[in-house]
């Protein structure tokens, strides 16, 4: 079974990501690079990790009018991603061209809601009803724009699950039982995440900032 576990590599200097990354390869399925990243490190950064041999998941998590998304979408194919990330809220048009302009080896994936969230962040924004709702709203609408899967919490995976069978399926936010919960809202275990059907489990601190980020992630994973 490939290892479900994405560390998310957000880490202002590109030799201390390298370090990391070399440190856990050999317990996770792949590297999740974001904007933090992304910004400081440009393709070069993608480059270098991703010689290491492990899937690259790029979380841009893009938004914008379609034509700029699928630009965007085309510039990173030279980046080879395993996964890329837009925002679901960017619409049914925008996710379509998002998906045609995609690598053919590239899944694209839908951000439904911020982890960061919940329900009161959600009415602040403008949008009634739950964060489970406003999950499947998104999850439905990533469906019909032939995306490959959403991005949700592991709060709302079991019932995005439970409608979309085939699906692929990221959840971030997660923590190991015990751990500090930061600025996540909507968290579960990386355990409970999987079995209630998630794909990819992205995780981050409780490796990354762990004293020993190897034994960190060998413990997560033998939850598994």
């Amino acid at each position: 079974m490939t290892n479900p576990i994405y560390l998310a590599l957000d880490v202002p200097h590109l030799r201390d990501g390298l370090d990391l990354a070399k440190k856990v390869k050999g317990h996770v399925g792949g590297i999740k690079l974001g904007l933090e990243f992304f910004c400081a490190h440009g393709a070069h950064g993608v480059h270098m990790i991703g010689q290491l041999g492990l899937p690259i998941f790029l979380d841009l998590k893009l938004y914008d009018i379609p034509n700029t998304v699928a630009g965007a979408m085309q510039a990173i194919h030279v980046l080879e991603p395993s996964i890329v990330t837009v925002h679901a809220s960017g619409g049914r048009a925008m996710m379509e061209d998002a998906k045609a302009a995609a690598s053919e080896n590239t899944k694209v994936v839908g951000v439904t809601m911020l982890t960061s969230m919940d329900d009161q962040d959600l009415t602040r924004t403008g949008i009634d009803g739950s964060a489970h709702d406003h999950v499947m709203r998104l999850t439905d609408l990533s469906r019909e724009a032939g995306l490959d899967g959403i991005v949700c919490s592991g709060q709302e995976v079991k019932s995005v699950h439970d409608r979309w069978k085939d699906g692929f399926f990221v959840v971030p936010g997660l923590r190991p039982a015990g751990s500090a919960v930061g600025d996540q809202k909507r968290v579960v275990t990386p355990r409970q995440a999987r079995d209630d059907g998630a794909s990819v489990l992205v995780i981050g601190r409780p490796i990354s900032r762990a004293a020993d980020p190897a034994q960190a992630a060998r413990d997560i994973e033998a939850t598994l």
